[in-house]
């Protein structure tokens, strides 16, 4: 799974997930990309799904970019406990989306296997997404 080596910060505030990506937001290393529509927290285990999808899908043919990393870590109370004593403690990792992010790329495939490897791995996220092209693109 996907999580950092070490952080600063062992527990993070919840924030605040307003405006449109300004970086992250064109298609840059592969052909095609899977962009966010919506804001959301996309969990370390959505990622690998993902993933894993797209690997299926492609079947060692090209190439896969993941440009996301989660870097925020999420807390949880244990069940049945009372209210108050602090914070609890870190569950999972999380990386926050805004609209416009490409989230994961491909490159050095057909169009038709891209766009069904990005379609089946978009059904494992929990936000909208649009498949985008890279603007230089032209298909073979």
């Amino acid at each position: 799974m996907l999580m950092p080596k070490r952080v600063k910060f062992r527990k993070a505030q919840r924030g605040r997930m307003r405006g449109k990506a300004t970086r992250g937001a064109n298609v840059d290393f592969g052909d095609f990309g899977l962009k966010a529509l919506e804001p959301g927290w996309i969990t370390q285990r959505q990622i690998e799904a993902a993933r894993v999808t797209l690997t299926r899908m492609m079947k060692r043919e090209g190439r896969i970019w993941i440009r996301i990393f989660p870097d925020k870590p999420v807390t949880k109370k244990p069940a049945e406990t009372r209210m108050g004593k602090g914070k609890g403690a870190p569950e999972y990792w999380v990386a926050v989306i805004k609209p416009g992010r490409v989230m994961f790329e491909v490159g050095g495939t057909t169009k038709a296997t891209a766009v069904e490897a990005l379609t089946l791995a978009s059904h494992k996220l929990p936000i909208k997404t649009k498949i985008s092209t890279r603007p230089d693109y032209e298909g073979a």
